[in-house]
């Protein structure tokens, strides 16, 4: 059995603490002040100690009042949020979804028309955004990350390895410097992704080239963008297979050199932990991770 404080005592506490005022607290909780303060001296008799000082005009926290409210808060957004998450519209067809840009426009796009003609009825809310999400303080439903796959309070389900191979402008490819064997990057500007400059130096390596120092080098904030360079011609960068398909397929892109680099790292598709799914994201989680 737990031992617990009157709970009518501590939500009469959590709102007095808040608003600093017994007659606040009472408006809010549809009481008198009289009995809010009644409820307050009851847990402050139960506990063995003064949450608050008192004044004719004004009431204040004491340290040990402070300490307890902290506690109490978090305990009732707890509650609130649990709450929440059993009375959310479990029909709802409306799905709410964050997904990285790359992804976004070469993968899922692409693929949308699949998703309408199997779930006309379910409307999709897409936001393109790099970074992760506090789905307590969002409207988000589901994202897709790329990463690791090591993040906390989240249901995480694996989509697919990100692997990458060099492309390249068909022009480049068949120019005044062929690209022929692996050592003739050497000869042409290397596209990077600014924050994953490794990229390149493992993909050499394992291709059995000694460090080379290109002709000259080009960085970009995104593989989506660096992609894009290399689609105009600008050097060799390296993309996913998977999400340069069209490119490739249509002959905007090539693949000078089929070796694959492997990232560990993957797409996932995420959403709050052990939240209920709606209908409409249970449709979107089984479509996405069949056409995965």
């Amino acid at each position: 059995m737990r031992h617990l404080p009157p709970l009518n005592a501590l939500r009469a506490f959590e709102s007095a603490a808040r608003n600093l005022s017994f007659a606040a607290a009472g408006k809010e909780l549809f009481v008198t002040a009289s009995a809010v303060s009644h409820q307050v001296k009851t847990l402050e008799e139960y506990l063995g100690l003064s949450l608050f000082s008192r004044s004719k005009r004004k009431v204040a926290l004491t340290p040990a009042g402070e300490q307890y409210l902290t506690s109490v808060r978090h305990a009732f957004d707890e509650i609130e949020m649990a709450t929440q998450r059993l009375t959310e519209n479990q029909e709802s067809n409306v799905v709410k979804i964050s997904v990285a840009p790359n992804f976004l426009t070469r993968w899922l796009m692409p693929r949308m028309a699949r998703f309408q003609a199997l779930y006309p009825d379910i409307e999709l809310e897409i936001n393109a955004s790099m970074g992760l999400l506090d789905f307590d303080r969002t409207s988000t439903d589901m994202a897709v990350y790329f990463g690791s796959g090591e993040w906390d309070d989240i249901e995480v389900h694996f989509l697919r390895r990100v692997m990458l191979v060099p492309v390249c402008s068909p022009q480049l490819l068949d120019g005044e410097l062929p690209l022929e064997k692996p050592e003739d990057l050497a000869k042409h500007t290397l596209i990077y992704v600014s924050k994953r400059k490794w990229e390149w130096e493992n993909w050499l390596q394992q291709s059995g080239v000694d460090f080379i120092s290109a002709r000259g080098s080009l960085q970009m904030s995104s593989g989506q963008l660096a992609t894009a360079a290399a689609q105009e011609g600008l050097g060799v960068a390296l993309a996913d297979s998977t999400l340069t398909s069209r490119e490739i397929k249509s002959g905007q892109l090539v693949v000078p050199f089929d070796i694959q680099l492997d990232t560990n790292r993957a797409f996932y598709l995420v959403y709050r932990k052990q939240r209920p799914l709606t209908v409409g994201m249970k449709a979107f989680k089984e479509w996405l991770m069949s056409e995965m």
